[in-house]
């Protein structure tokens, strides 16, 4: 090469790189710069790659598109264009052909993180949960510094946590800051449910790595777990102001505007998601759950129906399905589950939705053997993979009870805060309280939310325990607080509650299991009003049990577990009535179905609001309602539901037998 000619090439190549630091900060400019060059060396492959990026980062799609195939049609082997054009097709809807360029970059340049981080995100997206992972394997072999991490992370895909973090641990030993090695140990931390652990980690991660998008999409869901929404959603505009059209953001995003009540906005996201990736079974699913909680329920249906066509052993599908309690399955549905229950898919998961959803099929049929006993079968296969302590709850209750005596309340008389904003509905899941939430939030003054988890953060943040196995302080420590530290721990749970709300005067939490934190409510918000729903020990039950819960509820699946967790209630629920006397009003679901408006009038007058018409044509009211009973409440009062358990009679005697004395109240003499 001539003297010349290198000078030339020398110049390009600085231009190049100019032009090239600009992109992330200054899209636009990097754009001019490669036009410039572009105008002296026209076919210039790179030249006309870095205008292509500079285009596709401003959103100009079309034309980046058609700048790299110029690119392309110059160098078909060029792997950066090859990259570049799979990313700017990924933004145009054109999945297919995104894969096929992206497979073809990593082809030509096996490390190519970014081409591997998008061909992971794509396919994950499309619903190929192995091709996804085999992706996510290679950008983890492209970009970590120790060979060791990539061992850890099959340990961490097969399950084998200890293993994993072990590595991690060492890896961190000889290289404290590296942040491929923090970020995997915070998955380990997630999938061990240890959620503050995984937030500090995935913070410093940040700390030393920013850009790292990966761990701050990891930070927003940690955050989100941690029901920190705000931070979450604050994560994902700096995620999603980078990469606008990525769907694991964008489906995190409607996942937290979901936990905020802003369901139309989450649906919203969901269009536009399934614009793009129409073969996502999970994001249907995630898009009817949020179309049944507004009142779209046909639109939920073919949702779900979507789901099920797409992934057929879908079980959550099926459930959800069985789930709107209205919906009834045809012959050729029932056929399909009865195969897939008996052909035990992979999942567990799978498979104990369908059996909890064949059996809601078989019940509305009126087969009631056969519907128990798939509710057994997949009872018993939800069981293996819950925690649930009986033993201990039972102790915990009494540990309450003997610390929140009437002495206690006598000595705090007049502490927390005074707002008598909250109206909190307890119980057992299941007995009639989103029928209460529906009649009161029909009220002009009365806001329902949803089961909000605030009441039980507050109460285990007291409590201080790291790990499971750690002893409690809650609820001792409740004793050593001043009256102004039980004042702000009150306006603490009116602050954090506020994303949930919109302004009314009054505003329902109905975690139902807030029963245990009465006194704790008492103490810190003594004006708030606490409804307890109850319902027949058997119905409550049963109707528990054969309910498959999304979270929490883990005592829900074992018929003897089910009796001494309700017994627990009853007893502890005595105990706040003898200490705080009137405090709690108790409402029957059964009276409430009997006579609708005397216990409409009687559920008004102690939260000490004035009749409304509207309150018994709670079903007329447009609301969002997240439980179970969500198209229930949308209709008018149907009494058969309350006598339905005499239809299981014979197989209730576990529940029968652990209740106890519980019955007495509720047999003839």
């Amino acid at each position: 090469m001539s003297t010349s000619a290198q000078a030339e090439t020398g110049k390009l190549a600085v231009a190049l790189s100019h032009a090239g630091s600009l992109l992330a900060k200054n899209p636009a400019l990097a754009e001019q710069q490669a036009r410039e060059i572009l105008k002296v060396y026209p076919n210039d492959v790179n030249g006309l790659t870095l205008l292509g990026t500079a285009c596709r980062l401003q959103r100009k799609f079309d034309e980046a598109s058609a700048t790299l195939t110029k690119a392309l049609e110059r160098a078909p082997d060029f792997a950066m264009a090859h990259q570049e054009i799979g990313l700017t097709l990924m933004a145009l809807d054109r999945s297919n052909d995104a894969i096929k360029a992206l497979r073809k970059a990593v082809k030509l340049q096996e490390k190519s993180p970014l081409a591997w981080q998008a061909l992971a995100d794509i396919l994950a997206a499309q619903g190929d949960k192995t091709g996804s992972r085999k992706a996510r394997r290679q950008h983890l072999i492209a970009t970590v510094k120790h060979k060791e991490l990539v061992e850890a992370g099959d340990y961490l895909f097969a399950g084998r946590l200890a293993k994993a973090e072990a590595l991690c641990r060492e890896i961190l030993k000889k290289d404290p800051v590296d942040v491929s090695a923090i970020r995997m140990l915070a998955t380990i931390a997630i999938k061990l449910g240890r959620y503050a652990d995984a937030e500090t980690l995935l913070a410093r991660c940040l700390e030393l790595a920013p850009d790292f998008h990966l761990a701050r999409n990891d930070y927003a869901s940690t955050l989100s777990k941690r029901q920190q929404y705000k931070s979450a959603l604050a994560e994902l505009e700096k995620l999603l102001a980078v990469d606008p059209d990525n769907p694991n953001h964008l489906m995190l995003k409607g996942s937290v505007l979901v936990n905020i009540g802003e369901f139309q906005a989450a649906i919203e996201i969901y269009d536009r998601v399934l614009v793009t990736y129409p073969n996502q079974p999970r994001a249907h699913l995630s898009h009817g759950h949020a179309l049944k909680t507004v009142g779209r329920s046909e639109d939920a249906i073919m949702a779900y129906r979507k789901g099920i066509e797409l992934q057929p052993n879908l079980g959550e599908a099926y459930w959800s399905l069985a789930n709107l309690k209205t919906f009834r399955f045809e012959d050729a549905e029932v056929a399909i589950m009865r195969e897939q229950v008996k052909a035990e898919p992979d999942n567990p998961d799978d498979h104990y939705h369908l059996c909890f959803a064949l059996g809601k099929a078989l019940e509305d049929r009126k087969q009631h053997e056969e519907a128990f006993e798939n509710y057994r079968f997949g009872n018993a296969i939800r069981r293996k993979t819950v925690h649930w302590d009986a033993n201990g709850h039972h102790t915990n209750m009494h540990r309450l009870a003997a610390f929140f005596d009437a002495e206690f309340f006598s000595e705090h008389e007049g502490s927390g805060c005074a707002d008598p904003a909250p109206i909190f509905i307890v119980g057992l899941p299941r007995a009639g309280s989103t029928l209460l939430e529906q009649i009161l939030a029909s009220h002009s003054q009365v806001e329902g939310t949803m089961e909000l988890p605030d009441m039980i953060s507050i109460a285990r943040r007291l409590g201080g325990k790291k790990k499971r196995s750690d002893e409690s302080s809650y609820p001792e420590v409740v004793g050593e607080q001043s009256a102004e530290q039980l004042r702000e721990l009150g306006e603490e749970y009116l602050e954090r509650t506020k994303i949930q709300r919109s302004g009314a005067p009054f505003f329902i939490d109905k975690m139902p299991n807030n029963f245990s934190h009465v006194g704790l409510i008492q103490a810190i918000l003594p004006n708030a009003k606490i409804i307890d729903a109850r319902r027949h020990p058997l119905g409550g039950c049963f109707s528990a049990y054969k309910q498959l819960f999304a979270r929490g509820q883990n005592f829900t699946y074992d018929l003897d577990e089910l009796g001494r967790y309700y017994r627990d209630y009853v007893e502890l629920m005595n105990h706040w009535d003898e200490v705080l006397p009137g405090r709690v009003l108790c409402v029957q679901y059964e009276d409430v179905v009997v006579d609708t408006e005397t216990q409409v009038r009687r559920l008004l007058d102690y939260c000490g609001l004035a009749f409304e018409p509207g309150c018994l044509r709670f079903y007329e009211t447009d609301r969002a309602v997240r439980t179970p009973s969500s198209e229930q409440v949308r209709q008018p009062i149907y009494s058969g539901a309350t006598e339905l358990w005499r239809d299981y009679a014979s197989w209730l005697g576990p529940v029968e037998e652990a209740l106890g004395p519980i019955m007495d109240r509720y047999t003839p003499n």
